[in-house]
């Protein structure tokens, strides 16, 4: 199971649903780091320095950090899905094809299908 680090303004029904599956999930709010303006690249040094995957539907930000070279342990970034269980499963499944520790970026999309069960383009 991953250990994953959420920024402040990831779903906690995610975070929920996510350890009901059996991962380790540590909020920024139960870390006492939220609701304090820290930059994102702190926060992402945060996940690394507790060995931790980073959790964030701010995937801009975190995208550009990854390009940027900033050292890590892995970064989900995530679209919005009112379905917290069906994201929690689409990162768990994301993440178990990653190296361990590895420097990586997953986007996590919720699907989007049109009536008649087409895919709409993101």
């Amino acid at each position: 199971m991953a250990s994953f680090y959420s920024d402040e303004n990831f779903r906690y029904p995610v975070v929920e649903q996510l350890r009901r599956l059996g991962h380790d999930v540590l909020t920024a709010q139960e870390a006492g780091r939220a609701g304090q303006g820290i930059d994102d690249d702190i926060v992402l040094d945060d996940a690394r320095v507790m060995s931790r995957i980073l959790l964030t539907q701010n995937r801009e930000n975190f995208k550009k950090l990854h390009r940027k070279g900033l050292p890590h342990r892995g970064i989900v970034v995530c679209t919005y899905d009112p379905d917290a269980e069906a994201l929690s499963r689409r990162i768990a499944e994301a993440v178990s094809r990653e190296e361990p520790g590895g420097r990586w970026l997953v986007s996590v999309v919720r699907p989007n299908t049109e009536p008649g069960g087409s895919k709409k383009r993101q």
